[in-house]
């Protein structure tokens, strides 16, 4: 994409508009928000429009595919990667444009997972807490969305920090199955790939705690580093360098790697045992 066919933030929002207009005419649609940059402030010139269609009943294959290809360069209809959704790029901006499918109660027992139970997972637990926080209403049919929206914009819940950092902080090096004594056993069979992997899963992990640690909920899978560095009041010291440091080593020969590993979670440790969340 070329800087010249890169498009305001005020017409992708009202790209994200109509598109929402059209789906609100189905009555089976009780929602639709934009979320992700474009309504946390950190969009970019080049950055997508990431929607969430929320439906009580499925809108027919048909008229997805005809709201998306009469305005589509390129179009995918019905993904099922990940969410179910269609994507495209805009034929007129050139943005794309990533719409997804939700059922309502589905986003609400994920809100209830980490707000009324106060359980963990292994990265990202509180990642669609955050999606539902900062989502940009379009459409709202009953007041539906607002209410659980409401609902998410409350403290962050001290059973809920204390169970991410209970969940996660072993598997970072202290357990036998610990993504350090993965990488230990995937550096001495020379397994490239696996070490990467693991190194990522260690990060994923990682960052969960230190944004538990910060009270915020997870922002995602993107920019976690500055985001850490621009919100979190509470960072071990060199945090960034470290994260760098211990990626450089993952995507080589992994020579230091695991030493640059420990400098990583001795840093976290500290914090934690300051905090007084050391399990």
């Amino acid at each position: 994409m070329n800087d010249s066919t890169l498009q305001p933030a005020a017409d992708r929002l009202a790209l994200a508009q109509r598109i929402a207009d059209e789906y609100a005419a189905f009555p089976q649609v009780e929602a639709v928000t934009l979320a992700g940059s474009q309504s946390t402030g950190m969009a970019q010139a080049t950055s997508d429009l990431d929607m969430y269609v929320y439906v009580r009943a499925p809108i027919p294959l048909a008229e997805r595919r005809r709201i998306t290809t009469e305005r589509a360069s390129r179009a995918e209809v019905d993904n099922q990667y990940w969410e179910p959704g269609d994507e495209w790029i805009d034929r007129e901006l050139q943005v794309g444009v990533d719409l997804m499918f939700r059922d309502p109660a589905w986003i609400e027992e994920q809100i209830d997972r980490v707000l009324a139970r106060h359980e963990a997972s292994v990265g990202y637990s509180t990642a669609f807490w955050h999606n539902v926080r900062s989502s940009r209403v379009l459409f709202d049919r009953n007041g539906w969305f607002g209410a659980l929206r409401s609902r998410a914009d409350q403290p962050y819940p001290e059973p809920l920090r204390r169970a991410i950092v209970a969940k996660n902080h072993p598997l970072l090096r202290r357990t036998l199955s610990s993504y350090r004594h993965q990488l230990e056993s995937a550096i001495r069979r020379n397994d490239r790939v696996s070490i990467n992997h693991r190194a990522a899963a260690l990060l994923a992990s990682y960052f969960d705690i230190l944004f538990a640690v910060n009270r915020l909920p997870h922002p995602g899978e993107k920019r976690q580093v500055q985001i850490a560095l621009d919100r979190c009041a509470r960072l071990p010291a060199g945090m960034a360098e470290q994260v760098d440091a211990l990626l450089a080593a993952s995507g080589g020969a992994a020579e230091g790697l695991l030493a640059r590993l420990d400098a990583l979670i001795d840093g976290l440790d500290a914090l934690l045992e300051a905090e007084g969340l050391l399990p």
